[in-house]
């Protein structure tokens, strides 16, 4: 009898830790139960996920670990020299990273990777202090292969205090939230009324996600995979049922430049809303602006006569969204042909351009790479700035181009 009871108790016992097992490891969106998570995808968009998951989009902000960091910590090529006295080390102890700072020889600060930004062609990256986060004065140029100064930061001498706030995740993150603070209730010593904007950590969703562009997924899994022989999209938002403008706004969203007056959070944008809700344009695309080429993509191609003569034209059209640009260049010039079949080059660009580059490489001529005027960073025992060097999606004729 004892032996029956002990084996139920035992029973009732693993049934019981078991459920509460199951129970924490449910996944729990902070944007809220209509969320089932980007890996809730893979069960039916395999392919897509795996892709994606690769992307610049999903690598726009990710946790400062090893293997997300890049950059070197122990070789020759990671120390910033600010003068003879002062140093700024990239350091490595155990699993965590640092920008450990010297003077006249002695470590005086140590600031933690926390949060990256960026991968394709730089990546910039914060620290935590107080609630908020803080950009590191050195963040890593895959152009140059080298450390050198954060966008706007000096060459002479390093800053910790730049703030990166809520906003500026809205581009580079799927969520994060915030609380105002009343500095006063932090410290009772402290007699300013300054107001602060606290972000909570546990809300953070890395990274531009499958949710960020197609809305919440929790319906839509739990329906598809009841009834998997439906394949109309149900409870998600599928770009093709999106028109144009909708398709031109969800990309214009983070690549149109933030220069706008806002009027709400990007945050709050769900794939099918209108741009016009959350900004209001102070520049005319159709002006002649000079629209920077770091995160001015949209404006830059809507002055393109390719977008102004096109009813179809979009991002879409020569990207996938859940990929990285295709280096093939050649891919790119059969989009431009399938409307450009007519069009012949003069005979002086026949003559100075080989037959196989006009055929293969349109974008070299007609989408150049330029300097973006919003970006600029500087070498170590540098005195020169140098320019971040982005492709311009403004089509046209560029006479030294082909130079």
């Amino acid at each position: 009898m004892k032996k029956a009871v002990f084996l139920l108790v035992l029973s009732f016992l693993a049934i019981y830790f078991a459920s509460c097992t199951n129970k924490s490891e449910e996944y729990i969106d902070p944007r809220g139960t209509d969320y089932a998570g980007s890996e809730s995808c893979i069960q039916c968009h395999k392919p897509e996920y795996d892709m994606a998951v690769k992307s610049s989009h999903f690598k726009a902000t990710a946790p400062a670990v090893l293997g997300n960091v890049s950059g070197a910590f122990d070789s020759k090529n990671h120390t910033f020299v600010y003068d003879k006295d002062t140093k700024l080390v990239m350091e490595k102890e155990g699993d965590s990273l640092y920008q450990v700072l010297y003077k006249n020889g002695k470590e005086t600060a140590r600031y933690k990777f926390e949060i990256v930004f960026g991968a394709k062609h730089a990546q910039t990256s914060v620290y935590w202090k107080d609630g908020n986060t803080y950009e590191l004065p050195l963040s890593f140029y895959h152009s140059v292969n080298s450390w050198a100064t954060s966008p706007g930061f000096p060459a002479d001498k390093p800053y910790f205090d730049r703030m990166v706030v809520k906003d500026c995740y809205a581009c580079h993150s799927s969520n994060i939230s915030s609380r105002t603070v009343d500095q006063n209730s932090a410290d009772r010593n402290f007699m300013s009324m300054e107001v602060l904007d606290v972000i909570d950590k546990k809300t953070i969703v890395y990274g531009i996600d499958c949710e960020r562009c197609h809305g919440p997924a929790k319906k839509h899994a739990a329906f598809h995979l009841k009834n998997p022989n439906v394949k109309t999209a149900n409870s998600i938002v599928s770009f093709k049922s999106l028109d144009r403008q909708q398709r031109l706004d969800a990309c214009a969203l983070c690549h149109a430049g933030n220069d706008g007056m806002k009027l709400k959070s990007r945050f709050d944008f769900k794939p099918g809303d209108h741009l016009s809700d959350f900004f209001r344009e102070t520049k005319s695309i159709n002006d002649t602006a000079q629209f920077d080429v770091h995160g001015n993509q949209f404006r830059l191609m809507a002055q393109s006569k390719c977008f102004i003569k096109s009813e179809k034209m979009d991002c879409i059209t020569c990207h996938n969204p859940h990929d990285n640009a295709s280096k093939n260049r050649a891919a790119y010039s059969k989009i431009c042909m399938s409307c450009h079949q007519t069009i012949k080059h003069t005979d002086k660009t026949l003559k100075s351009v080989s037959g196989s580059l006009l055929a293969d490489n349109c974008v070299e001529c007609h989408m150049p790479k330029k300097s973006s005027n919003a970006i600029s960073f500087q070498l170590s025992n540098s005195k020169q700035l140098s320019n971040y060097i982005l492709r311009t999606h403004r089509i046209g004729i560029y006479p030294n181009a082909k130079k």
